[in-house]
């Protein structure tokens, strides 16, 4: 049988083949088949033409298609990827109908970007394949997906025939649902007017612009694609030239034999005698050398390098865990936020987003600028003998009412200004109103970096960044409540700039504001600390977080230079002496879960951010939350696998706790 079954790997719709081909004859398959040339060339014959497929050159072989496979190159070297088109139909309801070609006649033409992206993907499920390390099969999915939406996108067959359809989707829709309905209709009585009734145009029209789209009058391409059908045919049963013509839709065999001479210059009876064998003479054509597939990697460093999971370490890192353990001392959690111009505050949705941030994280500190200003009615000019403290006074007793001691900043504020705010708010709020005018924010061994902009601190980089500086070296960084834009910001969105602030200017909650709040979420007193991770304790509740160990300082976050590349990494905890019950909660931080910069990117970077998108950002854009029950036992084990730049933290609360 020339028709090929295509066998996959288990549970997946792809199978990958390292070969030297010298001859594979005339075959076709139902998969989508693509040949990757690692080395050396290849001749491949799809139909009746014949392609030159040179070193990183792509071919692709569409489902069903007619195809045969030589070279005179004894070192030529081929990654075959046969992939199963019912896996891309599951998202593309018309996947099997869409052909894909690349252009290998063109010397240079396989040098733009989009075969660059498609040598990457090829690339890295390749890896996916070989490596296979954690969740590597829903890797090779998403990745094969993202791939076939490429195919899609960028070599549509159809392009091919008129480049100008990439740009008008109506007709693209149009030209396609031509091509489908002569290709599933063929064998019948198929006319040119049947069709223009179909597409509401008139059949001279409708002629003439599949004539300039194809290259081919509309018989001309019907009739190509049914003698292109009769080769199945020929070479796969054994039925007579007449039932063949027949069965492919021509009304007399005469004209069979006359379109088949035109594309294969011989007659259907000369191209049977020439290509039609036993199966043992069949298998003997063959000439074909398969290697392990893992050597291809060597050819394809250069589309991987920059694969977040490539040359992965698949190492467990065990860590174990005694919650007996004497404590080795206190943990300071995050206690200072910067609450920017605090006029902010003079706005409801300002005022919700920090009263959000109070129940989840619950700074203790707050630091306050441009108190004394018009903004909030106060006045510098000395006349003014009545200081006007209303609005004043509603902000800090909102503050108060969040447990925030606010730190409040007098920096060329006249003295007479600030006796009188002592002496107003002293009735109102006690002694400790002296303490906010006159402890600094040194005091508080805070760590502001001067720099306010930079595009790190939307991104999941401020993760490790922030956990990193408050476990590792004890910094305690500080950022702001919410981004600020001024009329020195420089914008290309209405959403990312790389503002200080924990919360994007329209409300969305950035990868650092989880950083804090899983940090907030430890205890009081720490068990172990090391590399990358800190287990605490709180009366009979414990804490363990991870994060990936590296040393982000402050060059790379606000002044761009390269950062070590970070790849995940798997950890099993053994938790000794569990006394009792415990409710086990696990959140996880990366890319995929509480990074709203990612998802951005995902949705195009687009200028502006419509209604629909952001509310579904702001409600869904946070990290995975999983419950489980810990029963009492020797060892309690936990396996985690920590995303680049992400964290991933455990709380076990006591079962007796909760109800004490």
């Amino acid at each position: 049988m020339r028709k090929e079954f295509v066998e996959y790997i288990k549970d997946l719709p792809i199978n990958i083949y390292l070969a030297n081909i010298m001859e594979y004859p005339i075959h076709w398959h139902d998969a989508i088949e693509i040949l990757f040339v690692l080395r050396g060339s290849i001749d491949v014959g799809i139909e009746t033409e014949v392609y030159t497929v040179e070193e990183k050159e792509i071919e692709i072989i569409n489902v069903n298609e007619v195809h045969s496979i030589k070279s005179k190159d004894k070192n030529n070297l081929v990654l075959i990827f046969n992939i199963d088109p019912n896996f891309f139909e599951r998202y593309y309801d018309d996947a099997k109908e869409v052909f894909f070609y690349t252009n290998s006649s063109e010397e240079g033409a396989q040098e733009e970007e989009k075969y660059y992206i498609l040598r990457k993907y090829l690339s890295i499920l390749l890896w996916e394949v070989v490596g296979k390390i954690d969740d590597y099969e829903d890797m090779l999915e998403e990745n094969l997906l993202e791939m076939m939406y490429h195919l899609l996108n960028n070599f549509h067959y159809l392009f091919y025939e008129e480049e100008s359809l990439k740009e008008d989707e109506v007709q693209l829709e149009r030209y396609h649902r031509i091509v489908k309905y002569i290709s599933n209709n063929y064998m019948n009585k198929v006319s040119l007017q049947d069709l223009a009734e179909k597409e509401f145009l008139s059949s001279q029209y409708l002629s003439y612009k599949i004539k300039s789209t194809f290259g081919h009058s509309f018989n001309e391409f019907l009739n190509q694609i049914r003698v292109e059908e009769s080769t199945k045919l020929l070479l796969d049963t054994d039925k007579n030239i007449s039932e063949i013509s027949e069965e492919v839709g021509f009304s007399h065999v005469r004209y069979f034999n006359k379109h088949f001479k035109l594309h294969y210059k011989c007659s259907p009876m000369q191209y049977r005698k020439k290509y039609k064998v036993e199966e043992e003479v069949l298998e003997k054509m063959k000439k074909i050398t398969y290697y392990d597939i893992q050597d291809a990697l060597t050819f394809l460093n250069q589309y991987l390098e920059d694969y977040e999971r490539y040359n992965y370490d698949n190492r467990i890192i065990k860590l174990d865990i005694d919650l007996s353990k004497e404590t080795l001392g206190i943990f300071k959690r995050p206690d200072v936020i910067d609450l920017g111009d605090i006029s902010l505050l003079l706005e409801e949705d300002n005022r919700r987003i920090l009263e959000e941030i109070q129940r989840e994280i619950g700074f203790k500190y707050g630091i306050i600028n441009n108190l004394f200003t018009e903004d909030m009615d106060i006045y510098m000019d000395r006349e003014h003998r009545f200081i006007n403290w209303t609005r004043v006074e509603n902000i800090l007793s909102f503050i108060k009412e969040l447990d925030l001691n606010p730190i409040i900043s007098t920096d060329n504020v006249k003295q007479y200004i600030i006796e009188d705010f002592i002496s107003h708010f002293t009735a109102i709020f006690g002694d400790e109103v002296e303490e906010w005018i006159n402890t600094k924010k040194e005091d508080l061994n805070v760590y502001i970096y001067n720099e306010s902009i930079s595009k790190m601190q939307d991104t999941l980089y401020m993760v490790p960044y922030i956990m990193h500086n408050y476990i590792e070296i004890n910094n305690n960084i500080v950022l702001n409540m919410v981004d600020e834009i001024s009329k020195d910001t420089v914008l290309s969105n209405d959403t990312f700039f790389g503002g200080r602030g924990i919360f994007t200017s329209n409300y969305l909650k950035k990868p650092s504001y989880y950083a804090y709040m899983l940090l907030s979420l430890l205890g009081d007193e720490i068990l172990y600390k090391g590399e990358g991770y800190i287990v605490t304790k709180k009366e009979k509740d414990f804490q363990i977080l991870l994060f990936n160990p590296i040393g982000v300082d402050d060059k790379i976050i606000y002044q761009g230079e390269p950062m070590e590349k970070l790849k995940e990494k798997k950890v099993s905890i053994n938790i000794l002496n569990m006394e009792g019950d415990y409710r086990v909660t696990k959140y996880e931080l990366n890319k995929r879960y509480g990074s709203v910069y990612d998802k951005w990117k995902f949705l195009g970077s687009p200028e502006r951010l419509d209604k629909e998108h952001l509310d579904l950002l702001k409600e869904f854009i946070h990290p995975n939350i999983s419950f489980y029950y810990g029963k009492k036992s020797t060892v309690y084990n936990a396996v985690s696998t920590v995303k680049p730049n992400g964290g991933v933290l455990y709380l076990l609360k006591s079962v007796q706790s909760e109800y004490i």
